[in-house]
């Protein structure tokens, strides 16, 4: 793991869900740029004081060195935005596969030139949009592939939070300073943070890609560098319409991501805060609703059902669910076997998707919320 120590959230949660099926086992990492911080945290972790590390250079050269049978795997990037690209670059030419946090890059270049890295050295690149690995997310795309829905006509996903509502970031809380900071965040605060969860959550269920986009962002707290709110209105190739909105100045919400899919033959419902459910209306009959572990769900949600319904899931099992599937590739590519077809798991190019649309959200909203077309991938 490169980063993820003592204070840090995500690194925690990507330890649990890594570990949730007994398939994996951290045994290396470099968990701070400051090597006393790494050290203290490998401690915390029990890992031998030999493989804690005090920076990402010095781990991939001492990892790659390592005899076959106890060379690493894969390695988890856990940093923020900026600190990305290197680490995946090392590791990807020292030969490891990789996941990586979202957003992928701290740029759409830099999203480009590793997109480039992965292809050259064929290494396994997963992005944890954790998200898409709800099961009832996977009934909803399931309904919108089969026609269930009909040809889709409109989207509306939002993203809003409270957390960000005053200027924490000022009392030293260490999540929210590198969020709002653009040195290491990146050209975006919110809707690179979380914005991004929406559109890619809107791409996975409907498969709709974005054709133009017109973005007002907002900054509310003063003194704040970056957006801690937006609003996006999108035009969907083959017609179809959406409208995006994530902000982190919503008093009294916490983590409401929810997306509505409207067809010509019946629209869908999800929320992430009830996640085991997904809402099904129709014009001529009762709506439904469709709950994880049931016997009438189809077979992606079935697949990714871990316990029996009425036993909630949610967060850290979408998470273990994405490495669960991630697994099968970095297994075959580590035993030397054709990685499998079909897998699906968040990679390199929704993570130069992801790219694009903040770059589009932010060149939209500089000219005045314009119409803008995101760059080619």
């Amino acid at each position: 793991m490169i980063g993820g120590g003592r204070g840090a959230f995500i690194g925690g949660v990507h330890r649990i869900a890594a570990a949730m099926d007994g398939r994996a086992e951290l045994v290396a990492g470099a968990f701070s740029s400051d090597a006393a911080r790494s050290r203290a945290s490998g401690a915390d972790l029990f890992l031998d004081p030999s493989r804690v590390y005090g920076s990402y250079v010095e781990m991939a050269e001492a990892e790659a060195a390592m005899p076959p049978a106890r060379r690493l795997d894969f390695v988890v990037i856990v940093t923020p935005n900026h600190q990305h690209f290197g680490p995946a670059k090392a590791f990807l030419e020292a030969g490891f596969n990789v996941v990586c946090d979202k957003p992928v890059t701290f740029d759409l270049a830099q999203a480009r030139k590793l997109r480039a890295v992965v292809r050259r050295t064929g290494k396994v690149f997963v992005l944890t949009h954790n998200y898409t690995g709800n099961a009832m997310v996977k009934q909803a795309r399931e309904l919108v592939r089969d026609g269930t829905v009909g040809s889709v006509r409109k989207v509306v996903v939002e993203y809003p939070q409270g957390w960000l509502a005053d200027a924490v970031e000022r009392t030293g809380q260490k999540q929210a300073s590198w969020r709002t900071d653009p040195a290491r965040s990146g050209a975006a605060g919110c809707m690179g943070d979380i914005g991004t969860h929406a559109e890619n959550l809107a791409r996975y269920i409907t498969g709709l890609e974005i054709d133009q986009l017109c973005a007002d962002l907002s900054t509310f707290v003063r003194g704040r560098k970056l957006d801690d709110d937006g609003n996006v209105l999108v035009r969907y190739k083959g017609g179809a319409k959406g409208v995006l909105h994530a902000s982190q100045i919503c008093v009294g919400d916490e983590n409401d991501l929810n997306i509505r899919v409207y067809g010509t033959k019946a629209s869908l419902a999800w929320h992430q805060e009830h996640p085991n459910e997904l809402v099904v209306k129709f014009a001529d009959k009762p709506r439904q609703v469709w709950r994880r572990g049931n016997g009438y769900v189809g077979a992606a949600a079935k697949a990714l059902t871990r316990i029996p319904a009425g036993h909630p899931e949610g967060y850290l099992e979408a998470f273990g669910n994405i490495y669960l599937e991630a697994f099968r590739a970095i297994e075959a590519e580590v035993e030397g076997r054709a990685i499998p077809r079909g897998l699906d798991f968040p990679t390199i190019d929704d993570g130069v998707e992801g790219m694009a649309f903040i770059e589009a959200v932010v060149r939209s909203s500089r000219l005045g919320a314009r119409w803008v077309r995101p760059a080619a991938g």
